[in-house]
């Protein structure tokens, strides 16, 4: 016989519904335990939520009231939409208002702050157009990230586009001369978008002098107190002779490290920022850390060793690390200037400058992926003394040499002078990491050779890329900002502990008598009173005596 209930005994939910089947018979085997079960599950269904003050049970019931009114297709998929639906309707904005309240969606909000990345400055119009076609600093960002693009490398093309716009209102505020896409460095709140520029001849030259009438201005003023402090603090107590490291100067605008300029933005549409110029002491103290960058330039770094500075100077410190082991070329492209071929030895650290080879006949995409040789760096390597020239702290003018000709002794000996790779150095000679090539080269694809791009990976700077196709090349650089090392950063361990100054008799405190030692100390002072106060009286009385005699 078929028994009642909606299953049939070939499918699976047959028998469910009898007594003794139910997944729960076992756990609750009393109709009245049963009945506080249910009541407890409804009364659970039935709280209210703190949030939106609605229960799932009438959320439920309204959802299936809606599901067996409007009865559609398909109702399992699109459950979750029935439910935002019942939900929306629950909430009815205030219709007394004299005007709808529109919502703003973040889409609305993103779009209204690069609003002004479509708008022309100073009514331009189509009077202009003949002259932004011809030469501009403005890089052509879209073309650079086509070509990265082949081998999957690269940003959204809208991200790339409000890039380019940002880019042209950069070079339309600062007076630059080259300006370049130089990359994205991410952070754990905002990221950075970085370009890179140089600034037309004397511009900056002026920001440079004014910095250092402000120094010179700080230093006189120092002067006058100091001759103050003198007078006033003749009778002091012995200072320390201990002498500090002397400070390695940084490297003038325009120069090594501080060739370029950066400027840097969270997103496209936010004002650019100007990082400040790089210093020898902050290279030096960025190798030794590993920090993750914030998005907010004046954070502190909070590292050991401490770092002397924020994270604008640590993320400037981090850009020239980066500049000077990937930015290459391919060999040929750029040349070292015939009139410099006397001054190679100059300074002690080779050519830095170079220019573009008019003849340039480029490689094929085998060629310059088979071979690192084909590829060069065109950014001057940074020495461990963190600058590109390297410079000796102990050197002293003649005017400094005259005054301190006693001190000649105490100097340290010579140091001995740091030499790097120089310019236009071969890949083929950069250091793997154990067994790990310092490059990685490959073609954007396989499929169709004769329209490849050759595609350049750094092993060592995770996120750095390079593109070669024809005369055209460009690096970029996506990533974190740190450097790949095999083995987990380990900081640095503080110094050790001096040790104590040697003790000797002059130094040594001396020990506390002992009771016995104050008592008998107390006793041969008394006898001393005792045996001076005899003393004196038997020279009254001699005195008296002389006295009567006369």
């Amino acid at each position: 016989e078929r028994g009642h209930g909606p299953y049939q005994p070939h499918e699976p939910g047959y028998g469910l519904y009898k007594p003794g089947h139910g997944p729960y018979d076992d756990q609750i085997p009393d109709p009245k335990s049963r009945m506080l079960a249910i009541q407890n599950a409804k009364a659970y269904l039935l709280k209210s939520s703190t949030t939106s003050g609605l229960n799932l049970y009438d959320h439920l019931a309204n959802m299936l009231t809606k599901i067996l009114d409007e009865q559609p297709t398909n109702a399992v998929d699109v459950i979750e939409n029935i439910s935002k639906d019942v939900k929306w309707a629950q909430f009815q904005k205030k219709m007394d208002t004299l005007r709808d309240e529109h919502e703003i969606l973040p889409t609305f909000e993103a779009a209204e702050k690069r609003k002004a990345l479509f708008l022309k400055t100073n009514g331009e119009g189509d009077e202009e157009l003949e002259e932004d076609i011809g030469e501009t600093p403005l890089p052509n960002v879209m073309e650079t990230a086509f070509y990265f693009e082949q081998a999957g490398i690269g940003l959204s093309k809208d991200e790339s586009y409000h890039i380019f716009l940002a880019l042209k209102k950069l070079i339309t505020v600062q007076p630059i001369q080259t300006c370049r896409f130089w990359g994205k460095i991410l952070g754990l709140e905002m990221n950075y978008i970085i370009a890179e520029v140089q600034y037309h001849e004397g511009e900056e030259e002026e920001e440079t002098e004014e910095e250092e009438v402000i120094e010179e201005g700080g230093k006189r003023m120092g002067e006058v107190e100091d001759e103050d402090e003198e007078k006033e603090k003749e009778d002091e107590p012995p200072k320390s002779t201990y002498k500090p490291p002397p400070v390695i100067p940084k490297e003038e605008n325009g120069t090594g490290a501080n060739k370029y300029v950066y400027f840097v933005c969270n997103e496209p549409g936010k004002p650019w920022v100007k990082l400040p110029p790089v210093t020898p002491a902050q290279i030096v103290c960025a190798r030794k850390i590993k920090k993750f960058f914030t998005g907010r330039l004046d954070a502190p770094v909070v590292s050991f060793p401490p770092f002397p500075g924020n994270e604008a100077n640590y993320l400037r410190a981090q850009i020239a690390r980066i500049s000077a082991g990937t930015h290459i070329s391919p060999i040929g492209f750029y040349q070292f200037a015939e009139e410099e071929g006397d001054e190679e030895e100059e300074g002690g650290g080779g050519r830095d400058t170079y220019e573009e080879n008019p003849d340039f006949q480029p490689l094929s995409v085998v060629e310059m992926v088979d071979s690192l040789s084909t590829w060069v760096h065109h950014v001057q390597s940074i020495l461990k003394q963190g600058r590109c020239v390297w410079l000796n702290p102990f050197q002293k003018s003649e005017e400094e040499e005259e005054d301190e000709e006693e001190e000649k002794a105490e100097e340290p000996d010579e140091l001995q002078q740091e030499i790097g790779p120089p310019l236009l150095t071969p890949l083929s000679e950069d250091e793997g990491i154990q067994n790990i090539p310092a490059w990685t080269a490959q073609p954007s694809t396989n499929l169709i050779p004769q329209y490849a791009v050759a595609i350049l990976q750094s092993n060592r700077w995770p996120g750095a890329y390079a593109f070669a196709s024809g005369k055209k090349f460009d690096n970029i650089y996506f990533g974190w900002g740190h450097k790949y090392s095999p083995e987990n950063h380990a900081p640095a361990l503080p110094p050790p502990v001096q040790a104590e100054y040697p003790s000797g008799p002059d130094i040594t405190e001396t020990r506390d008598p002992t009771l016995e030692e104050e008592l008998a100390l107390k006793a041969a002072r008394e006898e001393a009173l005792a045996a001076a106060e005899e003393e004196d009286e038997e020279e009254d009385v001699e005195d008296d005596d002389e006295e009567d005699d006369d």
